[in-house]
């Protein structure tokens, strides 16, 4: 196989691996379709550039680890040294190729394409393992293994700088975007032209961050969610990283992604080995919702998640630090009453607890708040027909807590002696990060989370990770994270893990390979959770993105947001509350119930149909929706995040419909209509009924109550004309095919 062909669901990746050198990228894009042997090589043949003036006597051809003695002096795919040994460019060289090694783990899914190219640098003594694999929804995942291949008894380590997965993009893909973002307000996208240099996005929080690069697209200029090509690279890794885009001048665009090492982070030893992090790359000719075609059906294929995603009631926004058996039994039963399924206790249960500067790591229920134990509470909520849930945050220690105190050593950044004069290490929130790359502190919390969830029948554990780490080496605590985690998951296998951090600051596919939810964001403000959810759903399915209604009044905000907005927001991903139904009215857990009632109607669409978002002429009004697999049924919010450019806005194009079928439209109301400002509605928007949780579905709500029916493309060419929302409103419409 001297010319590797990999090809899926129309994206494909051509490798030129004849002679010796480190096998060329010939292409990464779209399916070139059947090629035989003679045309690959023909391929391979007629891709070889002329020789530009002042360069290399040979011509410059991009490799899958390119460095300065290959002649590219862009960013390069690797980087290390021996102390003691003079400095020289790292020049592998191929010494075999294999095909059809199945993956192993969750990964080993029917239809994978695997290739794995073996290269050495007898010089320097080092070998890399490069292994690729297409999937079968056209999901491209690429990583590198160095090993120390030295015999010499003594021998330094070979000090590894970086090793980076490098990717080719065309000279039409101009147009970059990336993320970035603080807390209550993440994935923010930003568009940038790519021009000559590097566009670089480095992590050192020891986790992503708020202002995580989340993904970096590069595309055909003025791509949106529904055209234009795009090329996008993710790095499957919850700790430092960097991703860039570079446009060198030699002629060459490149997509870049790789763990972020500090200077002298990792050694190699003799005989050891390093494997960076899964970088996971996208191909799509149909825009953002391209990529999510092909990313959200992959994921499906190996999630953890294998039940309905339950309706959730945390109870931080509800009671904060002021936990009482009273108080929250109460809230139990005002939950059950609207059709909650898990209740979810948070932050405040364990010894001495009573708020945020204390306590952290002593993971024992507190006596004086529950002197007996969690048990009369969880029993409470299982009479209601909830299962029970915990709040835990095992990465972090406070200073006032007994295992800081028995165990400084176990705190990142050292805990001085009161004598002692040296600045004290850095706080966030009151706390600092414990350890876990140290054997002790490991076995600690995971024996503490272990005699918790074989004492009480806990069905899931909501796992925060409040602060950035600022100190020790971020590679081993984020090893030692996973570690952790999956020995967890594997002494409790039924146990399911949602990951927050601060809200949305550790969301990448690293973490989501070992857990059922992500907290999305810690805001549980309407306006900002459209675009948080819109951008944070590229990669993630909906299924695993929790979502909850929040009180009025924003608690990050303090914007007031109407509760049909409210419930339009929270109804799309893994649905939940966090408000005290207890001071909630009437009316208002009558509109609750019935929002639940839907969202259990609609959880089988919602968590395994195609995300589609249309591309608006004016950003106040977005619209998007999911369509089942099957083009049977969708459900879609025309949004008004601001005011409406034009005083009569464009037509609702629906996306992903099936263009030949007849589909009914019918409006679903939520808490209310929404607030309009227009002295008529639309003529087909007057005439309709809206659909309640009396009607058993949707096409049973859409006979009764009136309904517009048109050809899935005249819906997505044409359109509908929208009523005139006022801002910070959401119209839901349910869309049903009839033939």
């Amino acid at each position: 196989m001297s010319i590797p062909y990999l090809r899926a669901a129309g994206t494909s990746l051509v490798l030129d691996a004849r002679g010796t050198g480190v096998p060329v990228i010939v292409h990464w894009g779209a399916d070139l379709g059947d090629l035989t042997d003679a045309l690959l090589t023909t391929l391979a043949d007629a891709s070889v550039p002329s020789i530009a003036p002042s360069s290399i006597d040979v011509p410059l051809r991009l490799t899958l680890l390119p460095t300065l003695a290959q002649g590219w002096s862009g960013r390069p795919g690797i980087s290390g040294f021996r102390p003691g040994r003079g400095g020289s460019a790292i020049d592998l060289r191929l010494v075999g190729v294999r095909s059809g090694e199945r993956p192993t783990g969750r990964f080993a899914l029917p239809g994978t394409q695997t290739l794995t190219l073996l290269l050495a640098d007898a010089a320097a003594q080092i070998s890399v393992r490069t292994d690729l694999e297409i999937s079968v929804q056209g999901v491209l995942r690429l990583r590198h293994t160095v090993t120390n291949t030295s015999t010499t008894a003594g021998d330094a380590a070979f000090e590894l700088g970086s090793l980076d997965v490098i990717l080719p993009v065309p000279g039409r893909a101009g147009e970059l975007l990336d993320f970035t973002g603080l807390w209550t307000h993440e994935r923010r996208p930003q568009r940038s032209t790519l021009g000559h240099g590097v566009w670089s996005r480095e992590s050192r929080h020891g986790r992503p961050g708020h202002d995580d690069s989340y993904l970096m697209v590069a595309g055909t200029p003025g791509f949106g969610f529904r055209s234009g090509e795009v090329w996008c690279t993710h790095l499957a890794w919850s700790g430092d990283k960097r991703a860039w885009a570079e446009n060198s001048p030699l002629g060459f665009s490149v997509l870049g992604s790789g763990e972020l090492l500090a200077p002298g982070e990792l050694g190699v030893a003799a005989g050891a080995s390093y494997s960076t992090p899964w970088t996971v790359a996208v191909y799509s000719d149909a825009g953002l919702d391209g990529l999510s075609a092909r990313l959200h059906p992959w994921i499906r294929s190996w999630s953890t998640i294998r039940t309905p995603r339950p309706v959730v009631l945390n109870t931080w926004e509800a009671v904060y630090f002021e936990h009482d058996l009273a108080t929250l039994a109460r809230l139990a039963d005002a939950g059950a009453q609207t059709g909650v399924e898990r209740f979810v206790l948070d932050d405040g249960w364990f010894t001495g607890r009573r708020d945020d500067r204390r306590a952290l790591g002593d993971w024992f229920v507190d006596p004086v708040t529950w002197p007996s134990g969690l048990h009369p509470l969880i029993e409470h909520v299982h009479a209601a027909g909830l299962d029970f849930g915990l709040w835990v945050e095992p990465e972090m220690v406070s200073l006032d807590s007994e295992v800081a105190r028995a165990h400084p050593e176990w705190v990142l950044g050292g805990v001085p002696e009161p004598s002692a004069t040296e600045t004290p290490a850095l706080t966030w929130r009151f706390q600092r990060v414990l350890d876990l790359s140290h054997p002790e502190a490991f076995a600690w919390v995971f024996a503490r989370l272990t005699a918790l969830l074989t004492e009480y029948p806990i069905a899931y554990l909501k796992w925060d990770h409040n602060r950035d780490l600022l100190a020790g080496s971020a590679h081993r605590q984020t090893a030692a994270l996973y570690s952790l985690i999956d020995a967890v998951r594997a002494a409790h296998p039924g146990i399911e893990i949602e990951s927050c951090a601060s809200g949305g600051a550790r969301i990448d596919l690293g973490i989501l390979e070992r857990v059922d939810r992500v907290w999305t964001s810690d805001t549980n403000d309407p306006l900002e959770r459209q675009q948080i959810q819109r951008y944070t759903g590229v990669l993630v399915p909906p299924e695993y993105l929790g979502g909850h209604l929040g009180a009025a009044t924003a608690h990050t905000t303090g914007r007031t947001s109407e509760l049909s907005f409210r419930l339009a927001t929270a109804l799309f991903g893994a649905a939940g509350i966090e408000w005290n139904l207890v001071g909630a009215s009437a009316e208002e857990l009558g509109q609750i119930t019935e929002w639940i009632t839907h969202y259990k109607r609609l959880r089988p669409l919602l968590h395994s149909g195609v995300v589609v978002r249309a591309d608006p002429s004016d950003p106040a009004l977005v619209l998007h929706g999911v369509v089942s697999r099957d083009q049977d049924s969708a459900l879609f919010a025309q949004v008004a995040l601001a005011a409406a450019r034009d005083a009569v806005p464009e037509r609702m194009r629906f996306p992903g419909l099936a263009p030949e079928r007849r589909y009914r439209v019918t409006p679903l109301l939520l808490g209310g209509s929404p607030r309009t400002i227009q002295d008529t509605p639309p003529a087909w928007h007057a005439a309709l009924g809206g659909l309640t949780a009396a009607s058993t579905t949707v096409a049973d709500a859409a006979s009764g109550g009136g309904s517009v029916t048109l050809t899935g493309a005249v819906l997505a060419l044409m359109g509908l004309p929208a009523a005139l929302l006022a801002p910070e409103q959401a119209a839901l419409f349910a869309v049903d095919a009839v033939d």
